[in-house]
């Protein structure tokens, strides 16, 4: 019976993404404790216990490990250069070492990331087409986590004439102090880079845009579905899904250094008529049908 290991940052019960997974494996014909065994090790939101529970998912010699997040995968790899390892993360993987090329990772961990450099700039002109007096942007971002968002972004905004505002966000503990700095620079709008700490405080930062009267572009439908403005990004649950496929390739004797990184290659936009109308802004008719789907 092949073995799974699952590492987490939080628990299976408040991650989304790892029931994603369940279920496409079950889709597979994979049942845990019939065909396939899967342990769990997380970290309960306590990132100084990663180390030891990679260690400690190694000594188990699952067949796969499974890291979400890019905070999670590099405790996975540096534990084990031979356990295969699939990863699904925001982060970029070339930047974190864990594959030598994206086409050809060549190690022993392939997966799927979030991430695709040139959505900044889109993201970013959509904001400023719908949205189209705001002048001074509040870039909210971990500065720590391994992506190529602000440099591509910051391009983006001198081709429009948008001032990009840094505003750092490196654990929830930064939140207020980077809410307050908006509010302090009399920023007049809020772009908001996908990571697991803006991620866990979506509902907050999309609560501040709301009370603020900041247009709000998020990386993926969930920020648009909770009252941002727009989203523009990947189907999360669509990559997710994928996830399994690797497994289940690897499982059946396929090595990971064989599989390519994937990027999401489909992208939706989405856009809260709600919060538009509550914005004051007038959305034109051609806008809208460009949208995959309109929030009213």
């Amino acid at each position: 019976m092949p073995t799974l290991g699952f590492l987490l940052y939080s628990t299976p019960q408040k991650d989304p993404q790892v029931r994603t997974i369940q279920q496409s494996l079950r889709e597979l014909g994979y049942v845990d404790g019939k065909n396939i065994s899967i342990e769990y090790r997380f970290a309960e939101g306590e990132p100084e216990r990663l180390p030891d529970l990679a260690a400690d998912l190694v000594r188990l010699k699952p067949d796969v490990l499974l890291p979400i997040g890019g905070d999670v995968a590099p405790f996975v790899a540096k534990a084990t250069r031979t356990i295969p390892i699939v990863f699904v993360m925001s982060a970029d993987p070339l930047q974190l070492g864990l594959v030598a090329t994206l086409a050809r990772p060549g190690r022993n961990a392939t997966g799927f990331t979030f991430l695709q450099d040139e959505l900044a700039s889109k993201r970013l002109e959509l904001l400023k087409e719908i949205a189209p007096r705001i002048s001074r942007v509040a870039f909210l971002y971990n500065p720590d986590h391994p992506d190529n968002e602000l440099r591509v972004a910051q391009r983006a905004a001198t081709a429009i004439g948008v001032d990009l505002q840094q505003i750092e966000m490196r654990g929830p503990g930064d939140l207020d102090g980077a809410l307050q700095a908006v509010t302090k620079a009399s920023l007049d709008a809020l772009y908001v880079v996908a990571s697991r700490q803006t991620v866990a405080s979506l509902r907050r930062i999309v609560d501040f845009a709301t009370r603020n009267a900041l247009p709000l572009a998020g990386g993926w439908g969930e920020w648009a579905e909770a009252g941002g403005l727009l989203s523009y990004g990947p189907n999360v649950g669509e990559v997710v899904r994928n996830a399994a496929t690797y497994v289940d390739k690897i499982f059946k004797g396929t090595k990971p250094g064989d599989l390519p990184v994937q990027q999401p290659t489909r992208f939706e936009l989405l856009v809260n008529l709600r919060t538009a109308k509550a914005l004051g802004l007038s959305i034109a008719e051609a806008f809208l049908l460009r949208a995959d789907k309109v929030i009213e």
